[in-house]
């Protein structure tokens, strides 16, 4: 199946390619019987260059997604940018053979134009250049779970040259400019392993001891089955104030997709134990203060 694939994958560029070797190979008698002009040379050189182009961005294609069935698929965007910088060379090397030392003159004088050009499609520009940016660092890849800080949680789709397309876990489909993405903060929950440790707090009154809140936290904790129990969960204390003891329950996931619903199960687990055990949160007094007041001649009076 894979020599097949391979085989579809490459036969078109290397027929093209070998056919323009031919031209080039075979160029004064095809010129003798065509009657072709001067344009003829530079022709099938750059015929050569265009071949050569395709047929190395295909073999480089095929690299990745190979090197990629054993991890994390590739973005599609780094396949397409290796494509458009092997087309761009052959693009040069074809405009200098057909132009000569007036190709210098021609992009100066075309300059006017494509600056005005560049102002109109400034955003477009943007976009591809920050999707350019996120194809070489490779900040996600698809199949990620991320956390765009104020724009979108999700699972990675698919990575194009303008914008990231974003699964949400609510079955959203959510498509943002790769400029936005840049400027934004990125959490990777997948990589660079899937596990990740997420963690809940309590806050619980004074007089509940540390030492048997630890112990009633971790045995609800234990009984949990969506979370990882090895490593094993754990409590720290992240607050000792007056309005009670804050503590964290700490707790690895094998997957981002199940961090709702394991926070639901620890709190619920946890909220059970510690009512059996007759811990309560903190909660407001209001004390009442009775106070006798004596005086020469007065009557007792009761100040709040």
């Amino acid at each position: 199946m894979k020599l097949r694939h391979f085989t579809r994958r490459l036969i078109w560029p290397v027929l093209l390619l070998l056919m323009s070797l031919a031209v080039l190979r075979f160029l004064p008698e095809l010129r003798a019987m065509l009657g072709a002009g001067d344009w003829a040379q530079p022709g099938a050189q750059a015929l050569v260059y265009f071949s050569l182009a395709w047929l190395i961005s295909r073999i480089l294609g095929l690299a990745l997604d190979q090197a990629a069935s054993r991890r994390r698929p590739y973005p599609r965007l780094l396949k397409d940018l290796i494509a458009a910088i092997l087309f761009l060379v052959a693009l040069s090397a074809s405009v200098a053979l057909f132009m000569g030392q007036g190709a210098v003159g021609a992009l100066a004088g075309s300059g006017l134009v494509l600056a005005m050009l560049g102002f109109a499609i400034r955003n477009v520009v943007a976009d591809t250049l920050s999707g350019i940016a996120l194809g070489i660092e490779g900040p996600f890849r698809i199949g990620d779970w991320i956390d765009i800080d104020g724009l979108a949680r999700g699972k990675v789709i698919e990575i194009g040259w303008r914008t990231t397309r974003i699964l949400t876990r609510d079955s959203t489909y959510m498509i943002l400019p790769n400029s936005q993405i840049a400027r934004q903060r990125i959490s990777n929950y997948s990589a660079p392993k899937p596990q990740y440790r997420a963690q809940v707090t309590f806050t619980l009154d004074h007089s509940t001891p540390i030492a048997l809140a630890r112990k009633v936290i971790l045995e609800a904790a234990k009984k949990a089955e969506l979370i990882e129990q090895d490593p094993a969960p754990d409590v720290r204390v992240l607050a000792y104030e007056e309005g009670g003891i804050t503590y964290a329950l700490r707790y690895w996931l094998s997957r981002f997709e199940r961090d709702v619903d394991c926070r639901d199960e620890v709190y619920g687990l946890v909220d059970d134990a510690l009512r059996r055990a007759g811990t309560i949160a903190p909660h407001r007094r209001i004390e009442l203060i009775r106070a006798e007041m004596s005086g020469r001649g007065d009557s007792a009076r009761t100040s709040p």
